[in-house]
């Protein structure tokens, strides 16, 4: 069945979705800030602009005609821009049996520091930052309007993105590559074609819930950049130590780095039966070399 698909905040995981699964949806709408940025859109995406400050009438009902809705956009101060806004187009959308599946892509930052512990959706979170907290809410207040409008809503906790041109290959090749040394760090990653893999199975399934989206090996972050190395015959970049990187990070950076743990993805392979195309970073960046990912 081919599914109407509206991807507010049309991104890396986006585009990838579409591009791998191209009979799956239609039509599809992708949404971006800026009218510069609809530009690049891949033919057969419909663009059109939503900054979180207003919603055009014609969106709003180009929204309600969607089967998905697949969300990335971040919250702000005030909550879900799109929730905010769109709400009373969405709960009749809701209310005619038109919109069948929320995706919310979110981070695996909000379960926050664990020192290098497992942690499962059962962890309760603790973002740990005002930024995560505001993800955090924007789960929570998606979660509500599902059970409100008897809509499954996912929320799809990520784990660190890499794919075709954004992985440790291609920074190795550019030059950009650096690995960071603070014992004890570990995370894990997630292949764009593992994250669309999670999407379909949220929407075949209709599956309510938090759902993280991970690998099958937490490492140290400077592991896939040595690897990487190795695979390009070039030498690995001398590690900088993070009380000489943490004087240029950004805030963001900063909490990332704050927090260490080992994230299970039990319940994406034995819920909702996703088998991971890349199991490991190595078997991912095999690929992409493979593909001339970095040559």
């Amino acid at each position: 069945m081919t599914l109407s698909l509206a991807a507010v905040g049309f991104g890396y995981c986006a585009r990838h979705l579409l591009a791998s699964r191209t009979q799956a949806f239609a039509p599809v709408l992708g949404t971006a800030r800026q009218e510069q940025s609809l530009s690049g859109l891949p033919a057969g995406v419909e663009g059109a602009v939503f900054d979180g400050t207003r919603l055009d009438p014609a969106l709003a009902q180009r929204l309600a005609a969607s089967d998905v809705l697949l969300l990335s956009a971040p919250p702000d101060a005030a909550g879900d821009p799109l929730l905010r806004l769109a709400l009373p187009a969405l709960t009749r959308s809701a209310a005619e049996g038109r919109l069948r599946q929320v995706v919310y892509l979110t981070t695996l930052g909000v379960y926050g520091d664990h020192q290098g512990a497992w942690v499962d959706e059962t962890t309760p979170p603790r973002p740990g930052s005002a930024r995560l907290q505001r993800r955090l809410d924007a789960e929570a207040a998606w979660f509500d309007f599902g059970a409100r409008n008897q809509v499954p809503v996912a929320a799809l906790r990520l784990a660190g993105i890499y794919g075709p041109g954004r992985n440790a290959l291609a920074q190795m090749r550019a030059g950009t590559a650096r690995v960071i040394d603070k014992p004890g760090q570990v995370f894990n990653r997630i292949h764009v074609e593992d994250i669309s893999r999670a999407v379909m199975a949220v929407i075949a399934r209709r599956f309510d819930g938090v759902l993280n989206v991970a690998d099958d090996l937490p490492t140290a972050p400077g592991d896939p950049i040595a690897y990487a190395a190795q695979l390009l015959a070039l030498p690995a970049p001398e590690p900088v130590p993070f009380a000489v990187a943490a004087a240029t990070m950004s805030p963001m950076a900063l909490s990332f780095w704050g927090a260490s743990k080992r994230v299970s993805n039990r319940r994406l392979k034995t819920e909702l039966g996703v088998a991971l195309a890349y199991p490991t970073y190595h078997n991912g960046l095999d690929a992409l070399a493979a593909a001339g990912e970095g040559a």
